[in-house]
Formats: structure tokens, C-alpha cells, sequence
């Protein structure tokens, strides 16, 4: 089992042996928190994939909602495989409705759990402008990095052939891996996914 698991075990019986609960705190005052009653509870995302078209450009699914408030939200999808075709990392990249600093678009990466965390993720295009992201946070999916892209990296995108994510496994911090994600109608999908007003 995982080694969080044993440590997170070993801090529930510490702290059910403990001479009293009272002496277990959880907020600044060292006492604990029974909760805040609210009218309703929280309501997941309830949309599915028929909530959304699909439009294939090259490898690129362009996927937009198909109700909401307008301008109606579009993204990117690529599925990424290793040579034996098996599913290895995944890239949803969208427009953003209004520039966030200097990026006009953002994206979330996704690759396999046991990542070398503090190797970062490296993206180049043809081999060229060699950019490092770190990651956000990993899950039972993987581990995700959310990124943030310029005008010129969209461009680099758009003029390139295919862009290499490069990623260190966490068993072999002395090999990388590298993940291919070909940029085949990456341009008409972003240009479409931008204009669509819906």
C-alpha cells in the first residue's frame, strides 16, 4: 500500500488513542469543528458528453457546449498514446474569454501518476522553445499541470508540426519520457473554437 496510506493510519490511531478528543484540534483555537448547517448541499457538474459537440480537426477534438450563456465554452482534446496505442497522457487546451496577464489561452496536461514532481514538465515545438511547467496537483487520473500560453506560444503551436512533452518518472530520475502531441489541425480547430459564438 501506499506509503501516505500507512502514515494516514498511523495519524487516526494516534489520535483515537489519545487521552481525549478535546486535545485534538483542528482550528487555530485547538478546537474542532462540528460543520455549518447550509439551506443545500453543493451540486456537482451534471453535464454529460451530449452537452457538447464534437468536431474533429486533424487530431484535435474540438468540443463546445451546446447550451448555456453565450459565447459558449470550447476545448481542445488530444489523447495522447504510447507506441503500443495504449492511453498515456491527455491536453485540454481552451481560449480565454479575456487575457489572463499574458495569456490568451490556457491548457491542462495530464500524465501518468509516479511523475518526478520536481522535474517539472518540459513542452517544446519541433524541438525548439523549451518552456517548464510544474505541476498543480496529482489525483487518481494523474498528475495535472495547468499552463498558461501566450500569444507566441499559441503561434509556435499553430506553425509547428508536433510539440514533445517531456516528463521524468519518478522510478528513474535518470531517464525522461516523452510524450508526442501532434499539432495536425491544431490551427482550424483554435481558429474555430475562437470565433464560435454559438
Amino acid at each position: 500500500m501506499p506509503k501516505f496510506y500507512h502514515l494516514l493510519v498511523a495519524a487516526v490511531f494516534a489520535v483515537s488513542s489519545g487521552p481525549t478528543l478535546a486535545q485534538v484540534g483542528s482550528l487555530s483555537d485547538g478546537s474542532l469543528s462540528v460543520g455549518q448547517k447550509v439551506e443545500q448541499a453543493p451540486q456537482g457538474a451534471t453535464g454529460t458528453a451530449a452537452d457538447v459537440t464534437s468536431e474533429i480537426h486533424g487530431d484535435w477534438d474540438l468540443q463546445c457546449a451546446k447550451d448555456g450563456p453565450e459565447p459558449r465554452p470550447c476545448r481542445l482534446y488530444q489523447l495522447m498514446k504510447d507506441q503500443n496505442g495504449s492511453p498515456l497522457s491527455e491536453v485540454t487546451l481552451f481560449k480565454l474569454p479575456a487575457p489572463d496577464g499574458t495569456a490568451i489561452a490556457g491548457a491542462t496536461i495530464i500524465v501518468p501518476l509516479e511523475t518526478l514532481l520536481p522535474a517539472q514538465l518540459t513542452i517544446t515545438v519541433d524541438g525548439e522553445n523549451a518552456r517548464r511547467y510544474p505541476f498543480a496537483f496529482c489525483n487518481q487520473v494523474g498528475c495535472i499541470s495547468r499552463l498558461g500560453l501566450t500569444e507566441e506560444d499559441v503561434t509556435a503551436l499553430k506553425s509547428g508540426t508536433q510539440a514533445s512533452i517531456v516528463i521524468v518518472p519518478a522510478v528513474a530520475p535518470d531517464q525522461i519520457v516523452t510524450v508526442t502531441m501532434s499539432l495536425k489541425g491544431f490551427t482550424a480547430a483554435f481558429d474555430k473554437a475562437a470565433a464560435v459564438p454559438n
